[in-house]
């Protein structure tokens, strides 16, 4: 696939999830920690589950751009895990249901505003990166994994999985209302 329609594809993305972010600094602190149930997740833990793998991701973007020797690549070929990883994340009409590590589940953790404030400067931070892989060959740079660090995948596939990743829960956080 071309590069250079993917990054435009992720950014587009990432802007509507900011700006969904945005619309729900408009409801109280009540209506953010509301649960349907007691085992869901509220709207406040939604974007705090998605601060938590920012947290991990963005930092990991950052440095796998930054330590770059190779040349711009105007196409990105996706690998067999990362692709695996960003399409099985990728909201869709029926959902999968996924098993969240304990690390990264906020339920019943005690949240504000603030939490909607950390996601959006984390998608202005991940907006940056995604101007700047423009530049970059997306298919022979590496990250490591939340899973594991002996894990890697294609920068493509982990700019995929993380914006497809805030896309979903974003959607789940919207069901809340």
């Amino acid at each position: 696939m071309e590069s250079n329609k993917l990054i435009d594809d992720l950014i587009k993305i990432t802007k509507v999830n900011m700006n969904e972010v945005q619309t729900f600094k408009t409801l109280s602190e009540q209506e953010l920690n509301h649960r349907k149930t007691s085992d869901s997740w509220s709207i406040l833990e939604c974007i705090e589950h998605l601060n938590r793998y920012g947290d991990f991701y963005i930092p990991e973007i950052k440095k796998s751009m930054q330590n770059s020797k190779h040349p711009k690549s105007a196409t990105f070929k996706s690998g067999f895990l990362g692709n695996y990883f960003a399409n099985t994340i990728k909201p869709k009409e029926k959902l999968n249901k996924m098993k969240t590590p304990k690390s990264m589940n906020p339920i019943n953790s005690s949240l504000d505003k603030s939490v909607l404030d950390k996601f959006i400067y984390q998608q202005e931070q991940l907006l940056d990166y995604l101007n700047d892989a423009g530049d970059k060959d997306l298919t022979k740079l590496k990250t490591p994994t939340s899973l594991s660090k002996w894990i890697n995948l294609r920068l493509g596939d982990t700019l995929r999985f993380v914006i497809f990743h805030n896309q979903r829960h974003i959607e789940q956080a919207k069901r809340v209302i």
